[in-house]
């Protein structure tokens, strides 16, 4: 029953260390969503300065080449926007996949916390079991020793 405890054990802690690895990589995604996030949120809002930028520079009266110069650089702003719309999609992809991943393996170790649970409630039985019957072998000899010395 040892052999089988340290089995045990041994595949706990490998367990564990299989989850903390997870929830490393699960943090490292996370954090690199934050980031991706971020330069999106930069984007958009350079996007919206610029996009101001015109407004008021076409309130004011702009040459063709100018207009031309500030709807390329939106176009490239637009484009852009559009790549970092798909790399935090990505991210998000990347993040739901270690969420699983972290899911599972906190389920397998939790599964054989559980087993070690178990066996350890079997052992303390077993051993208060084994408790009571030698209390009972000492309590049973005493009664057949007084009972030979009354006679």
């Amino acid at each position: 029953m040892k052999t089988n405890t340290s089995q045990l054990d041994t595949l706990i802690a490998l367990a564990r260390g299989d989850r903390d690895q997870a929830g490393q990589a699960l943090a490292s995604e996370r954090q690199n969503e934050r980031q991706v996030s971020s330069q999106l949120e930069s984007l958009l809002q350079y996007r919206l300065e610029y996009s101001q930028r015109l407004q008021q520079a076409m309130s004011e009266g702009i040459d063709p080449a100018t207009m031309r110069n500030y709807q390329q650089f939106l176009d490239s702003l637009d484009s852009a926007l559009a790549r970092a719309k798909e790399a935090l999609a990505s991210q998000q992809q990347r993040v739901g996949q270690r969420q699983s991943q972290w899911q599972q393996e906190q389920r397998k170790l939790s599964s054989y916390d559980t087993l070690a649970t178990r066996r350890e409630g079997l052992q303390r039985r077993h051993e208060a079991r084994q408790e009571q019957r030698t209390s009972d072998e000492l309590v049973n000899g005493r009664l057949a020793r007084t009972r030979t010395s009354d006679r």
